[in-house]
């Protein structure tokens, strides 16, 4: 294993610090090369090209503080290549160590990645003692979690979980302890002893038009919940962008309304024409770096809610915030749009991703094919 201290830039121009832990490269199924790397967020940063007395302080404080935990990271690498325990780490809490994997994951990766850990954290606090340190983590653990994902887990309105769930949360699990076993926490890869659950074939659950207008109409204990929600069912922006967008992202151009943000899932940068109706659902303006859907959050708590309304709106579907954007996709289709543009508004990286929406769109039209009924003819 290589151990790198490097620097990233961020979007606001500051500088993170990080250690990478290079483990070598790999070939996968199809014959491509991979390279295997892990990354610490070290959540120290550097001013960009500093300029005052200060700034060069701070960045020279901040890089010595940096180089010290990159010399720290060295020698407790050195304890396990030889084998020797280390019983600092051995002792932490387990699940004090998940949720900064999670913390970690809701600054770098898409909200969906992010909400997936933070349902898994919460399952996992059922399930695993609070006070659980590494050096009593076993297969029995292992095994007792496995059990309750497949048996007991339940949410607050009794909905038992999807087989996509499990497969989701029992993963994010398994990665936490393989991330663990790669940083030293453990001495047992024990990822690697237990089998997954097998995932379900995807299902995009979308709402018809007249299904949309009852959400429309039906009550929501968050508001800004309902308001986010049907947003993206008018926009097809990810939840993930749609947390994300503040004030500055949004111009009134006249008659004319957009959104500029960067995609949180592509990193690509978007224009994306929204309708009249989308832009009242935003609201007055704000100051520019305040978020225009404040208080929106992803959790239990948020997704529970959302089948509560449907539930209050007579919509006998299991919805979630993303099939808002399955929503968009099959009504712009519906009315005319052509695959080429959804594909675009999505911002998919290939057609064939939007053609699954195509494909829901044609299955419509054969069922609409059999609605008449028959006609008794006498020719």
């Amino acid at each position: 294993m290589k151990i790198t201290l490097k620097q990233k830039k961020l979007a606001d121009g500051m500088i993170s610090l990080y250690v990478e832990y290079y483990k070598g490269s790999s070939t996968n199924l199809q014959g491509k090369r991979i390279h295997l790397r892990d990354f610490e967020y070290l959540k120290l940063y550097l001013h960009p090209e500093p300029k005052s007395v200060k700034e060069k302080k701070e960045n020279k404080e901040t890089l010595a503080l940096a180089e010290n935990i990159f010399a720290i990271r060295k020698a407790e690498y050195i304890q396990g290549k030889y084998d020797l325990k280390d019983k600092v780490k051995s002792k932490r809490l387990f699940l004090t160590y998940f949720e900064e994997l999670t913390e970690e994951k809701q600054k770098q990766d898409s909200s969906n990645n992010y909400g997936n850990w933070f349902s898994t954290l919460q399952h996992l606090k059922k399930v695993v003692p609070k006070n659980m340190t590494f050096d009593e983590i076993d297969e029995n653990l292992i095994k007792k979690v496995r059990k309750y994902f497949e048996k007991d887990a339940l949410t607050k309105s009794e909905l038992s979980l999807s087989q996509n769930s499990k497969y989701s949360y029992f993963n994010k699990f398994k990665a936490a302890l393989r991330n663990a076993f790669d940083d030293g926490y453990l001495t047992v890869n024990y990822a690697a002893k237990i089998k997954s659950f097998d995932q379900a074939e995807s299902q995009r659950e979308y709402l018809t038009f007249d299904e949309l207008q009852s959400l429309a109409k039906a009550e929501c204990k968050y508001p800004v919940l309902k308001k986010a929600f049907l947003f993206s069912c008018l926009s097809g922006l990810r939840w993930s962008d749609i947390n994300t967008l503040v004030w500055s992202e949004v111009r009134d151009e006249g008659d004319v309304f957009k959104v500029n943000f960067r995609q949180e899932k592509t990193d690509g940068v978007e224009y994306l024409y929204i309708s009249k109706q989308a832009r009242e659902l935003l609201g007055e303006r704000q100051d520019p770096q305040d978020r225009v859907f404040k208080g929106l959050k992803y959790g239990m708590t948020y997704n529970t809610e959302i089948i509560r309304w449907c539930n209050r709106a007579a919509v006998p579907k299991h919805i979630t915030f993303h099939s808002a954007r399955h929503t968009n996709a099959v009504l712009l289709l519906e009315n005319g749009a052509d695959i080429y543009t959804v594909s675009k508004r999505l911002g998919h990286r290939e057609i064939r991703t939007t053609a699954i929406y195509a494909k829901i769109v044609d299955s419509k039209m054969k069922e609409a094919a059999e609605i008449i009924p028959e006609l008794k003819l006498e020719m």
